[in-house]
């Protein structure tokens, strides 16, 4: 962060609550909303763009995965920090946050102030996570991680795949995953070949339900 505030893009795909989020957060001294977009594809077309300090995602979104949006973020801006909002917290969600480096992950239910302060945080080089989160991640020398209490049979999978599943989930064709992922059909085919070897589930029916009981498919 420089003397410019902390500059803040927010990802989520419910216009009110965005809308009304970015109205807060720029009457805050040291913050300034860059950007609002409501899917995971326009918030890293964006982030790249303007470089933000801190991309505020929620989770569950239309289109791209925003673990996979948070991913490449990272990839193309050392600098810029994810920090993830979402009404849903879940092992699994947890378990990709980590994996992408996500710096902060709060619950919607959490106060105002709260995100706030955990912003100010991230900003200031450090991460932020709700008590939720907190309580089953354990850090050691190689970094935070989820709790061996609470692996899920997720922990299988690549990130990767964990996309591949999640758009199973939501009814996408093998066609239609390829267009989002931008990857051949053989490609997407080839990880839900292997998500079914790993998971011991050979329909895609049996996937959407274990992807419901596994939290992906909530929007």
């Amino acid at each position: 962060m420089t003397t410019r505030g902390i500059r803040v893009l927010l990802a989520d795909d419910h216009d009110l609550f965005r809308e009304s989020l970015s109205e807060k957060l720029n009457r805050e001294p040291d913050i300034s909303v860059v950007g609002t977009v409501n899917n995971a594809e326009d918030a890293l077309r964006t982030a790249v763009a303007c470089k933000p300090d801190i991309v505020v995602m929620d989770i569950d979104m239309p289109g791209m995965v925003s673990f996979e949006a948070a991913r490449q973020i990272g990839e193309r801006l050392r600098e810029t920090r994810i920090v993830f909002l979402s009404a849903f917290i879940h092992d699994n969600y947890i378990e990709q946050a980590l994996k992408v480096r996500a710096r902060g992950y709060l619950s919607k239910r959490e106060p105002y102030e709260t995100l706030v302060n955990a912003l100010r945080e991230v900003a200031a080089g450090n991460a932020h996570y709700s008590e939720e989160v907190q309580s089953r991640i354990v850090v050691s020398a190689e970094g935070a991680h989820l709790s061996p209490d609470y692996k899920s049979r997720c922990a299988t999978l690549t990130t990767r795949e964990l996309e591949v599943l999640g758009y199973i989930a939501r009814g996408l064709s093998t066609k239609e995953i390829a267009k989002v992922m931008h990857v051949s059909p053989r490609t997407a085919d080839n990880h839900t070949t292997r998500i079914m070897a790993k998971l011991d589930i050979h329909s895609r029916v049996e996937l959407t339900r274990f992807a419901i009981r596994e939290g992906l498919t909530e929007a």
